[in-house]
């Protein structure tokens, strides 16, 4: 598939008071970092954690089998250390007002992320962010195993969110939006009424129609209809 539209060259998707839900990634979409490697650089491990995430990303590595790779290198780090990284992370530009402005037209937002809710959670509380769904780290007298506590949030599980919270909202998927940047973000980005690739990766783009490669999220309320 061809992209049709980049950047300010979006079309006007809604026309008619924007959507219902917009639901979007959070490493390297809602913020700028990717978690997983601020906290592998606390284990000494950033580079080697790095080249793993950019090929999960660019889909050339099962995420699941990915994530439980990068998550084995925090073994013995301090429970502690999720909090300090997610007083560091940076929100991507314009995040607030795009929230803002789905909320003033009556909409809801949610965020999906492959990594954790330890930082998930009380970003999306910052932001106010109506439904969020993360992983959760395996933790033990306040150190981390290096593993996954329960569900790993897939592309298969991140469809199932975009598809259950609009329900939940009765909001029809053809007045949804899923934004990321991943390979698995994909299945969502395709099962929304409309799927942005928010500068994303090369596999990504060639797989969505829509993209922005402008990094800033406010450049999408106009074409939302939210302007």
């Amino acid at each position: 598939m061809s992209p049709t539209a980049t950047g300010p060259g979006l079309p006007q998707f809604f026309a008619d008071g924007g959507p219902g839900l917009v639901v979007t990634d959070v490493d390297s979409t809602l913020i700028e970092q990717e978690v997983i490697e601020e906290l592998a650089a606390a284990a000494g491990a950033r580079e080697a954690v790095a080249r793993i995430t950019a090929q999960a990303m660019n889909g050339e590595l099962d995420f699941a089998h990915s994530l439980r790779q990068r998550v084995a290198a925090l073994a013995g780090l301090p429970l502690s250390v999720c909090a300090r990284v997610a007083g560091r992370v940076t929100v991507t530009r314009g995040a607030r007002e795009l929230i803002g402005a789905v909320h003033r037209a009556g909409g809801r937002f949610g965020v999906v992320s492959g990594g954790f809710v330890e930082v998930v959670e009380p970003l999306a509380r910052s932001l106010g962010i109506d439904f969020h769904a993360a992983n959760r780290l395996e933790a033990s007298d306040g150190v981390l195993t290096g593993r996954v506590a329960g569900r790993i949030v897939t592309a298969e599980v991140k469809t199932a969110c975009l598809r259950r919270w609009a329900a939940q909202c009765s909001v029809p998927l053809s007045r949804t939006v899923a934004i990321g940047d991943g390979a698995n973000d994909v299945p969502m980005m395709r099962e929304a009424g409309v799927g942005i690739a928010f500068c994303a990766k090369p596999a990504v783009r060639r797989l969505v129609a829509h993209q922005l490669n402008e990094p800033r999220l406010d450049a999408l309320i106009a074409p939302l209809g939210l302007a």
